[in-house]
């Protein structure tokens, strides 16, 4: 489908003959055009009979229904296997077909994230609209969100399908090591067809702002300058707008103690998006207050205990087959970087020497969490015993956090004052030869300015960097 306004509701199809009916879609197009031009400005909004994509969220709903149910009457495997990466599964309604890929891996990653078939199948196919998100991205995708904005669907090209879907074993082999990463979590990935239009692809994904209730500012981080500032809404406004670098100048991210993690797990993540050669990802960041109760709420040692069990849960309910994931050449896998031949030559000299680790060890600073600062250097206050430094060596090397006792903890991360929602998110950009020319008209077009468009190490580091001066 070419143009987001050529889809016509069920109802709609249906009456799609000469005359009447034909006059009919044409001004009721019209009148969804103005509608559509108010509603830009709020950025979100419910996708009721009236709207353009009613019909194609209806079935979504139907397809995603049935293709979860599909899951639960069949077992998840505790192991998976190569068939399983390679699945295809097809359910044909009575309007469209659906078909899934890689049902058993994307539905161990979600009990991995301690949810249940019956959960996610109640969120995608509840009976109230899912959302329409119109933001100010360049991207040609459709994004949609379930009714309780806990999960995110965006329409992908055929290429982009095809990129995560050869690259999701290595994909979950960097979840398994690192169980806190900050990448967005992909739960299923499908494609609609319906009679006499073009196929649709699509893939569900973990909002990284759920919930969004108290959040009062959100930004899209790509760490350089060219087209990367937002107008901001009006004061009061009830405006849904995301801001962007330039408009995060003169702020910081308040971390704390919690700081160091940070800036250690975006290195990680940009390291693994480097070595899959792509570029042009984004940093989500969103903010709000903290109530005066979540502030001192880490000196219980009642919370702490909860806490604990949430930061052991994304390790062992995980799920999946390592000897099949590991086998797979993987940037990850050696445990250093990989770069891309060509990319050695170009960017020799941006190679990143990661030390806020060797910081974290020399400082008695403990990633998990478990209060091993400078003053309780063995972690002494909770009774850590000496067979238990084996197991805190495998939650440092795997860079955990205590996590918080709240919704999406992943994405969460509680500073003194501010509660931050943080995601790595967009990375189906590979940086091949159509990205090369467009790298070298910016820097005729841009000169002295940083841009999108640089190679994978240059992306990368620039990230680091960014997010290394606006922290604190």
């Amino acid at each position: 489908m070419a143009a987001a306004d050529s889809f016509v509701p069920l109802s709609q199809m249906e009456l799609s003959g000469r005359g009447g009916p034909q006059r009919s879609r044409t001004g009721k197009r019209r009148r969804w055009g103005g509608l559509r031009q108010q509603w830009k400005l709020l950025g979100l909004f419910e996708i009721d009979q009236q709207h353009e994509f009613h019909g194609l969220t209806c079935m979504m709903k139907e397809g995603l229904s049935t293709a979860v149910q599909n899951t639960i009457d069949n077992a998840i495997p505790n192991e998976l296997s190569d068939d399983d990466f390679k699945m295809e599964v097809v359910h044909i309604h009575k309007d469209f077909v659906m078909e899934s890929f890689a049902g058993p891996v994307f539905a161990s990653l979600r009990r991995s994230l301690g949810m249940t078939e019956k959960e996610y199948q109640h969120s995608l196919s509840s009976e109230g609209f899912y959302l329409q998100f119109i933001s100010n991205s360049k991207s040609k995708a459709d994004f949609f969100l379930t009714n309780d904005k806990r999960f995110f669907l965006k329409t992908q090209n055929k290429r982009e399908v095809r990129f995560l879907l050869s690259n999701l074993k290595i994909y979950m082999n960097h979840l398994e090591r690192y169980p806190h990463s900050l990448l967005v979590k992909f739960l299923g990935v499908h494609k609609i067809k319906i009679p006499h239009r073009k196929k649709k692809y699509f893939i569900v994904m973990q909002s990284v702002f759920y919930p969004d209730d108290r959040i009062s500012a959100r930004y899209d981080i790509k760490g350089c300058q060219v087209s990367r500032w937002t107008d901001p809404s009006p004061e009061g406004s009830q405006v849904i707008v995301v801001l962007k670098d330039l408009n995060f100048e003169g702020k910081f991210i308040t971390l704390d103690q919690q700081r160091l993690w940070f800036v250690r797990q975006v290195e990680i993540d940009t390291a693994f998006l480097r070595g899959l050669n792509v570029l042009d990802y984004s940093l989500l960041l969103a903010h709000q207050p903290l109530h005066q109760d979540e502030r001192h709420q880490s000196l219980s040692f009642a919370t702490l205990i909860v806490r604990t069990k949430k930061s052991l849960l994304f390790f062992t309910k995980r799920g999946m087959n390592s000897r099949s994931i590991n086998a797979v050449s993987s940037p990850t896998h050696t445990g250093s970087p990989f770069v891309p031949e060509a990319e050695k030559e170009e960017e020799s000299g941006l190679q990143m020497e990661s030390v806020t680790q060797q910081h974290q060890l020399k400082e008695g600073h403990d990633t998990f969490g478990f209060g091993m600062e400078a003053g309780d250097p063995q972690g002494e206050h909770f009774n850590i015993t000496e067979g238990s430094h084996t197991e805190l060596r495998d939650f440092q090397a795997q860079n955990r956090r205590l996590l918080p006792n709240f919704k999406n903890p992943l994405h969460v991360i509680d500073g003194p004052e501010q509660r931050y929602f943080i995601g790595i998110i967009d990375i189906f950009t590979v940086y091949g030869f159509k990205k090369r020319l467009e790298h070298i008209w910016k820097r005729l077009r841009h000169p002295g300015q940083s841009f999108s468009t640089v190679s994978p190490p240059a992306y990368s580091l620039r990230l680091c960097q960014w997010v290394e001066s606006h922290t604190n």
